[in-house]
């Protein structure tokens, strides 16, 4: 049913270090706070507040295992109030610009293990870009049926002057069948999403401002997602701490 974005690991970035804990292991620990929790373009929280965080154990060769989890709220009367993500995968670093990163993703819904699913994904890095797939034959929908994924995305992350950190991301979910319905009667398998988000440390925090939308029309929204405005235009601001 929703898809969290994916941890970053110290092992792609020289700014974060992880917690020594070996020669050959090492602990990532994230911390966030936002004022909505949007995942591929759609909140997971109605428009709300969500407080985030995760735990990722990291070894010398690359591979890695973890744990995430935030509130979500979706509506409906559901039970579930928390998404728990579990995470193990590879990072392998070529050299300074290029990466390649594969792994794969169990999301979680304590009270609602129908929505539970799994993922696999694909991320290669060059030169500040991502090119990403990550791919779900067992997505589940609000009413529990089975939907294969794919969701797709490039990326771009730069350091401006006064050491602000610039991403922009361009996405696009597909699913396996029409799921998304407008008010002239017209249906999609697939929509677009998009994010410019600017980062700046202070405080030994980062600070995160982010506009975010997709291109689903409220009648589109509420055909799938059950609400006409948890995929619009919106700003998120965010702060995180990485250990």
């Amino acid at each position: 049913m929703k898809r969290t974005a994916l941890l970053a690991l110290a092992l792609a970035s020289s700014a974060v270090q992880a917690i020594e804990l070996t020669d050959d292991f090492g602990l990532q620990l994230d911390l966030t706070l936002a004022s909505d929790y949007r995942t591929r373009g759609v909140s997971q929280t109605q428009n709300d507040p969500a407080a985030q965080a995760g735990a990722t154990l990291l070894h010398a060769s690359g591979l890695y295992a973890g744990i995430w989890t935030s509130n979500v709220d979706y509506g409906f009367g559901l039970k579930t109030r928390q998404e728990v993500d579990y995470l193990a995968g590879w990072y392998w670093q070529a050299t300074d610009d290029l990466s390649l990163d594969l792994g794969y993703i169990k999301y979680t819904y304590p009270g609602e293990g129908q929505f539970n699913q799994s993922e696999v994904y694909a991320i290669l890095g060059a030169y500040g870009f991502q090119v990403a797939a990550q791919y779900s034959n067992d997505a589940k929908n609000l009413f529990g049926e089975k939907q294969d994924t794919l969701y797709s995305y490039l990326s771009y992350e730069a350091t401006l002057p006064l050491d602000l950190g610039l991403t922009l991301r361009y996405g696009r979910n597909d699913f396996k069948d029409p799921l998304f319905w407008s008010n002239d009667g017209d249906s999609s398998d697939h929509y677009r999403e998009w994010e410019a988000k600017l980062t700046r440390e202070f405080v030994g925090v980062t600070w995160g401002l982010s506009y975010i939308d997709t291109d689903l029309s409220e009648s589109e929204c509420a055909s799938y997602y059950g609400f006409t405005d948890v995929c619009s235009a919106t700003w998120v601001a965010s702060l995180s701490k990485s250990f």
